[in-house]
């Protein structure tokens, strides 16, 4: 048996939001996406139990068949394990995203979608002395701090801790800045044990960004600076079990170009197939993607395919983008995976978003998220095409998201 998942991050919206519940993926032209859906079955999940943040950490963890209330420890140490970024039993991860912020309102959670060089740039010039802002006297704890570029905006910082002498626990609580595009981010920053220690951080980098030779650049060339790092989404060193001894040997690939995804790959103990040309935005290269998933299947029982593009169109509150991402991923991405998948006898293929992203929000949401489960073992159930109403209707439903892939894999 082969296995495809192709992932369209966030593609889910809310049908009372828009005229005539007319969302981005009932009004995307997607035939691809809708003779599977006809051919097969349609269903809905619940990705995200509702005392946890509805975020692609938790939701993808869910979508691939872990309890997220078991699995889950932050979204920074999965994306420390896809930098290859070793940790200790004691050790902090924390996402660090750069921003752009003015007057206190979020203006760019991206900082405008800096270049992944020029990130590398600012913090490896200034992480030394953000570290060494909080604690001027006494520099072991700054000598604890370490600074990790990685893409574009998506960055880490590590705080390397002791038993006993962790600045964090439970009670530390920190929110994410894409929850805050265009608002007042004073709700948003750090609370709980060791948030004077973020903060003092928060604010030196601050300080060190304003007039840092990349921002000038930037500005001269018309574009956002980044004003500081943004520190959210710590935890600790996560332990899952590989995915091939959960669901019975299959062995599994990723392609992302996004760390978290990758991370995640890891600790099930998937390669990560390297693909040209993605970026994690929506000029990312849809047709490698799909062409470097079909050639996977060669190898691999079952390849995942995560696209970013949805999530980032709906960070932006952008319906075109979004429509033109997801007409994207249906003219590129599922063709040359369902063709090749149809070269096997046995074959299963399941898409599904891990989170809802709302346009009228900007950001993540609770809430259902619909799905296609199609394969030459999977009869046609005449569901109508594939969009948030007709998997509200149909009766494949599952409140814990987590026990769709066994019944994925298993057929049962």
């Amino acid at each position: 048996m082969k296995y495809a998942i192709i992932i369209p991050d966030g593609c889910a919206d809310n049908p009372d939001d828009f005229p005539n519940q007319m969302t981005p993926l009932r009004a995307a032209n997607i035939p691809n996406m809708d003779a599977l859906a006809r051919h097969g079955i349609v269903g809905q999940s619940q990705n995200v139990p509702p005392e946890l943040p509805p975020g692609s950490d938790v939701a993808t963890l869910s979508l691939l068949g872990y309890n997220p209330r078991e699995a889950y420890t932050g979204r920074a140490p999965l994306e420390a394990v896809a930098q290859g970024i070793p940790l200790g039993e004691h050790d902090w991860a924390v996402r660090c995203n750069l921003v752009t912020i003015t007057d206190n309102i979020m203006r760019s959670f991206t900082a405008g979608h800096i270049a992944s060089e020029e990130a590398a740039a600012l913090l490896n010039s200034t992480g030394r002395e953000i570290a060494n802002a909080v604690c001027r006297e006494k520099n072991d704890a700054a000598d604890k701090i370490e600074f990790f570029p990685g893409v574009s905006y998506r960055n880490l910082m590590l705080y390397r801790s002791v038993a006993n002498d962790s600045p964090f626990d439970a009670t530390t609580q920190t929110l994410p800045p894409h929850d805050y595009s265009d608002q007042d981010v004073t709700p948003a920053t750090p609370r709980g044990k060791g948030s004077d220690l973020l903060l003092t951080l928060m604010k030196a980098s601050e300080r060190l960004f304003a007039e840092h030779p990349v921002n000038r650049k930037r500005i001269e060339a018309g574009k956002l600076p980044a004003t500081q790092c943004w520190l959210w989404g710590l935890g600790k060193r996560p332990n899952l079990i590989p995915f091939a001894e959960r669901f019975f040997g299959v062995r599994g690939a990723m392609i992302s170009a996004v760390d978290l995804l990758a991370g995640i790959a890891a600790l099930l103990q998937w390669d990560r197939v390297q693909t040209p040309g993605i970026t994690g935005y929506i000029d990312t290269d849809y047709n490698a993607k799909g062409k470097y998933a079909a050639a996977a299947l060669d190898k691999y029982d079952l390849i995942c395919v995560h696209v970013e593009a949805p999530d980032e169109a709906s960070h932006e509150g952008s319906f075109e983008k979004k429509t033109q991402a997801l007409q994207d991923i249906d003219a590129k991405v599922v063709p040359p995976i369902v063709e090749k998948l149809k070269s096997f006898d046995d074959w299963r293929l399941l898409i599904s978003p891990d989170h809802p992203t709302q346009i009228s929000t900007k950001t993540h949401s609770h809430g259902a998220v619909p799905w296609i489960v199609a394969g030459s073992d999977i009869p046609a159930r005449h569901s109508g095409d594939y969009n948030e109403l007709t998997a509200a209707q149909s009766p494949y439903r599952f409140p814990r998201g987590w026990e769709l892939m066994n019944w994925f894999i298993a057929g049962k």
